[in-house]
Order: C-alpha cells, then sequence, then structure tokens
C-alpha cells in the first residue's frame, strides 16, 4: 500500500495525535518526535502535527484535512480497549466505511490471550474498518492498521516504534534531510539575524534557523541548517560559520 509521490517532490506527512490525556498535560507526547526523526531519516517531510481529544467529531474533521492534504497521515493513540478509545470507529466514519471485528486481528489477539481472557474490552481491539491491511504489533499482538493513506498506530511510544518499525520500509521514501549544526558561542540572535536571513536567501533549498537554548552556562544559541543537497547544505554552513567567526572578533575587539 505505498504510495508514488507526483515527479522529484517528496513525501509529506502528518501526525494526528489522538488523547484526552495529551491535552490536559498529564501524559506527555513522545511519539511526534520520533515519527519526525524516523521519516526525516527516509526522506518524508513531515509539515503539520494537530493533537485533537477524544472526540468523534474532532477527530474526522481533523483527519479529512489532513488525508486530502499530505501523502500520510500517522496518527497515534485511541485503539485500546476502552471506551473511550474511538480512533478505529472515527476512522471507519471519515472513510465511509463499516468497522467490525475482524478475523485476523482476532486470530492475532488469540496469540497473547487465551479464550476466556478475551473479553469484550479487549475484543475492541480487533475492531477494524472495512477494506484496512493490519500492521503488525510484536509486542501486545493489538493491532494498528493503514487505510488508504492513513497509517493508524497505539498511543504507548514503545508500541507505536514497533509499527513504524513495520510501516517504515513500504513508505515512499526520499533522499534523506541533511543537517548541520553552527555553534553561535556568545554571538547574540539580535547580532546575527540580518546575515542569517541574507544566508536564508542567498541559499535557496537549505531551511536555515536559529534555535536559543537555556543551559546552566547561559544562553545557548545554535544556527541549524537543513538540506537534501549537501553541496548547497555545505555552503550555506561555511557562510553561516564565516559570519559566526566575524562577529565573534568584533564583540572580541569591542571587550
Amino acid at each position: 500500500m505505498a504510495q508514488e509521490t507526483a515527479g522529484d517532490k517528496p513525501a509529506s506527512a502528518a501526525v494526528l495525535v489522538i488523547g484526552d490525556e495529551i491535552l490536559s498535560g498529564r501524559t506527555q507526547d513522545v511519539n511526534t518526535r520520533y515519527i519526525a526523526n524516523y521519516l526525516a531519516q527516509i526522506g518524508v517531510d513531515l509539515l503539520e502535527a494537530r493533537i485533537v481529544p477524544d472526540d468523534m467529531e474532532a477527530i474526522v474533521e481533523a483527519l479529512n484535512a489532513l488525508r486530502a492534504r499530505y501523502t500520510y497521515v500517522f496518527t497515534t493513540g485511541g485503539i485500546g480497549p476502552t471506551h473511550d478509545d474511538i480512533t478505529a470507529d472515527a476512522i471507519a466514519r471519515a472513510f465511509g466505511v463499516e468497522i467490525g471485528e475482524d478475523p485476523r486481528a482476532i486470530a492475532l489477539l488469540s496469540e497473547r490471550f487465551a479464550e476466556a481472557e478475551l473479553n469484550s474490552a479487549r475484543r475492541r481491539m480487533a475492531r477494524i474498518p472495512s477494506g484496512a491491511e493490519l500492521i503488525f504489533n510484536a509486542i501486545s499482538k493489538a493491532p494498528g492498521f493503514w487505510i488508504g493513506n492513513v497509517i493508524v498506530m497505539a498511543g504507548v511510544p514503545m508500541i507505536m516504534q514497533n509499527m513504524m518499525d513495520v510501516v517504515g520500509p513500504r513508505l515512499a521514501a526520499g533522499p534523506p534531510v541533511l543537517v548541520e549544526t553552527v555553534e553561535a558561542h556568545g554571538v547574540s540572535e539580535g547580532a546575527y539575524a540580518a546575515g542569517l536571513e541574507e544566508i536564508a536567501r542567498g541559499h535557496v533549498g537549505v531551511s536555515v534557523g536559529s534555535y536559543p537554548a537555556f543551559t546552566s552556562g547561559g544562553i545557548r544559541n545554535q544556527i541549524v541548517l537543513r538540506s537534501r543537497d549537501a553541496t548547497l547544505l555545505a555552503q550555506a554552513t561555511e557562510a553561516a560559520r564565516a559570519m559566526i567567526a566575524s562577529l565573534s572578533k568584533e564583540l572580541a575587539l569591542k571587550a
């Protein structure tokens, strides 16, 4: 069910995180970062991430918007055994298909649970929209699924990561995004902002950003450059390093 992309344009993706616990702050979303890093390594551009509550209309609305816009939509959360796990139902509604217990999913769950243990709650995890392909889950056996361009995965990070390993090789991969980091040292963002803008304008095809962080030693500024073109990236990186070196020299003379 891998998809082709038009011409040389990289495949695009969005992440839809589903769960009241994320919005309440009770649970931290670490899945989006993992998916972003995974996709960057295989050349798929993650362009959007949304978080929605365990609400049918909110899930359907977000899903339909995202799946029309991007090559892939990855969802995490809401496919467990409890009453508020409504992701599968919402996706069935979004696609306009039926949903019910899938014999393939029941067979997988039976590998872990005895017949007496496979109660109605656990059987909820076998409810799969019609036409979906199962995503194997080696950890708990409860499968995710892939329908259209939507890839539905668990919210538990370890299980989600296992599912990404299953679907990853089948994605429309492209050249990976290469990254270079230039330390700004004691040069402030205000001092190099104009020069950084010139570098960005002069190196089309390179994404240039500045990222300050607060550390025990004070503010640490880093310039991060990203591109699929190694030559362009090297040129922009050298320009950024030269700019910082020049500004550092000026600061030293003023000290």
